[in-house]
């Protein structure tokens, strides 16, 4: 049965308050999940094609902390994975781990082919084509939109690079055109996302890794960026890699899942077949 909070219930789940899990028994039950994890094998049979981004093994985490153990991926050219499970499975840290924001204490990380575990967030950028889209608020209020696209150059040789790039995404997104010459702090939700993963794409990147992209956004904002995520998928052939506390959404939207518990792979399959799964929709879906 879920917690109270001033007779608020809290918890996962839907339906009458003797149904609904708690926090604590998702966690408990979630583990279970893990008895029976993917091989490697199995990850590369779903991903179906060679994949583009490999990780074997690995263990990551802040400091001293690891976080996660273990840890296997696979995803193709292409193609789209959302990552799902509890509070503090390790979810995020799989794409910080991806981009160089931790600590790696064994395993490896290897995109189209070529090792990446050692490099920085700057190379994985620049040599190895993989963007980080940070949760909500990471504009500049103060800076207009052409600025903050800009700022998606930073790491090409010339300006003029830069200039052209954002150019060409003016042409792609309208909405942000209009608005080139305001400060980002006018842009509503749903335009300031779209302006975070437009500065992603300055760079070209060939891998996104996309951090909660429904985050504080109001419902009608939602579906617009995941359709604009969409297009970057089937339309530019983009590889995404998220997390998305909305997990009906994320499946909904991507090829593959995979379940994280305790920093470990629990379970992995198509993004529907997932949806179907009465373990996991009794315990991320609702239902």
């Amino acid at each position: 049965m879920a917690g109270s909070d001033n007779g608020r219930v809290t918890g996962y789940g839907s339906g009458q308050v003797d149904t609904v899990l708690s926090v604590d028994d998702v966690a408990r039950e979630a583990e279970k999940l893990a008895e029976t994890r993917p091989d490697r094998a199995e990850l590369e049979g779903l991903a179906g094609a060679e994949s583009v981004v490999s990780i074997d093994g690995l263990d990551a985490g802040y400091g001293t902390m690891r976080i996660l153990h273990a840890f296997d991926l696979r995803v193709a050219a292409g193609q789209s994975l959302c990552l799902i499970g509890p509070n503090g499975a390790g979810k995020s840290t799989v794409l910080h781990s991806i981009y160089g924001f931790t600590r790696i204490f064994a395993g490896s990380i290897a995109v189209a082919g070529e090792d990446v575990t050692a490099l920085g967030p700057n190379d994985k950028l620049k040599v190895a084509g993989v963007a980080y889209i940070l949760q909500d608020n990471s504009v500049f209020p103060d800076m207009t939109v052409e600025e903050n696209l800009l700022m998606g150059g930073y790491l090409m040789d010339r300006p003029s690079q830069a200039k052209e790039a954002a150019e060409r995404v003016f042409d792609k997104y309208h909405r942000l055109a209009e608005r080139r010459k305001q400060p980002a702090r006018v842009l509503s939700g749903g335009e300031r996302r779209l302006l975070e993963i437009s500065r992603a794409l300055v760079m070209n990147p060939s891998v996104l890794l996309v951090d909660e992209p429904s985050i504080g956004l109001e419902p009608r904002y939602i579906d617009m960026v995941f359709e604009i995520l969409g297009e970057l998928q089937k339309g530019e052939g983009k590889t995404i890699i998220l997390v998305e506390q909305n997990a009906k959404k994320g499946l909904e939207f991507a090829d593959l899942g995979y379940v994280l518990v305790s920093g470990q792979l629990a379970k992995a399959g198509q993004g529907d077949d997932l949806l179907r799964d009465p373990d996991v929709g009794r315990l991320f879906l609702g239902g």
